[in-house]
């Protein structure tokens, strides 16, 4: 997980065009500092709850909701285009990135569904497998998906928060802000500098000394004008009634969780919604694949961190090294 440093930054800082934004969305915290003559928490909270309204899981209103209980196949004009960009990464990732597992989160215990400590059955398994593959899906010239299957489900929480991140930081730009930092759930955007007049720090969590809650640094990162999203498999996790511990990347070919040596990667790229999506697809791709992606991608860093067996972990970059050795020191 990341998250920027400074919250005591505003209060330190003589300029009142600095403003803060604050609350709960989604099931999580955000946060965003910028720099404007206005005040923009109103535009902010609509800009949320429209992205809210179309990919919301948990809103019964939503457009992804009423698509996945078959009351409607029209899709808004955001539904289209994350259902676009997801089927990019799909392609991309080699079908690791799929907002179509949703039966599988479910099954193992990681969705919205109540959770399970039971394995489940292969059979299950199976059943919910024919229903996984965005490749197979797709929006008709109306605007209306089409299904692989009629059970198959969407759910977009692996993209969705960095889209939501670059949403609210369109919104900042078009009211004259250039200097911001967006953050929904530890996916950030950053433009411009920091109160201070400094590129903005980020902080990027240690997988291995963070553990399921608190926050142990691994590094400070100096970034600017990108986007930011980590994924890893140190938090969300269950231990099952046989006692073995499952996490919650679920692979969308076997239907199971993945088991990976990657911990966690960190992907920097100039939207949020490429960044989230790509580091999702990080963590479920063999790490060796992975860093090909990465290095497939101009402009894209990632720094992964991988099981050393040994009790700790290896660090390394793929793409240019944003990462800078005076970030880490920091």
């Amino acid at each position: 997980m990341i998250f920027a440093l400074g919250a005591t930054l505003l209060a330190s800082c003589a300029r009142e065009s600095w403003r803060e934004a604050a609350g709960a969305a989604w099931g999580t915290q955000y946060r965003i500092t910028y720099e404007a003559d206005q005040d923009l928490a109103d535009s902010v909270t609509a800009s949320m709850r429209r992205i809210e309204l179309t990919l919301s899981p948990f809103d019964k209103e939503s457009n992804i909701s009423r698509i996945n209980a078959g009351q409607t196949d029209e899709t808004s004009p955001e539904f289209a285009e994350i259902f676009m960009r997801s089927k990019r990464v799909n392609v991309l990732s080699g079908g690791a990135f799929d907002p179509t597992v949703a039966p599988l989160i479910d099954l193992w215990g990681f969705g919205k569904a109540a959770p399970v400590n039971a394995t489940p059955d292969s059979a299950t398994v199976r059943e919910m497998l024919g229903r996984v593959g965005i490749a197979e899906c797709h929006i008709d010239t109306l605007g209306h998906v089409v299904r692989k299957h009629p059970k198959t489900q969407f759910d977009f929480s692996a993209i969705a928060k960095g889209y939501g991140v670059d949403a609210v930081a369109a919104m900042l730009e078009r009211n004259g802000s250039a200097n911001y930092m967006v953050e929904i759930g530890g996916e950030i955007r950053v433009s411009g500098h920091n109160p201070r007049g400094e590129k903005w720090h980020l902080q990027i969590d240690d997988p291995v000394r963070s553990g399921i809650v608190g926050h142990e640094k691994l590094m400070v990162a100096e970034l600017t004008d990108c986007a930011v999203a980590t994924s890893g498999n140190y938090r969300n996790l269950r231990t099952l009634a046989d006692g073995s511990r499952v996490w919650h990347t679920i692979s969308p070919s076997t239907g199971y969780p993945v088991k990976s040596g990657t911990l966690s990667v960190t992907v920097v790229a100039k939207t949020c919604t490429t960044a989230d999506a790509l580091a999702t697809a990080c963590m479920v791709m063999p790490v060796e694949k992975a860093v090909g992606l990465i290095e497939s991608q101009p402009g894209v860093s990632a720094l992964f961190v991988v099981d050393d067996n040994h009790g700790g972990a290896e660090t390394f970059v793929a793409g240019p090294n944003v990462f800078s050795p005076k970030s880490a020191a920091n």
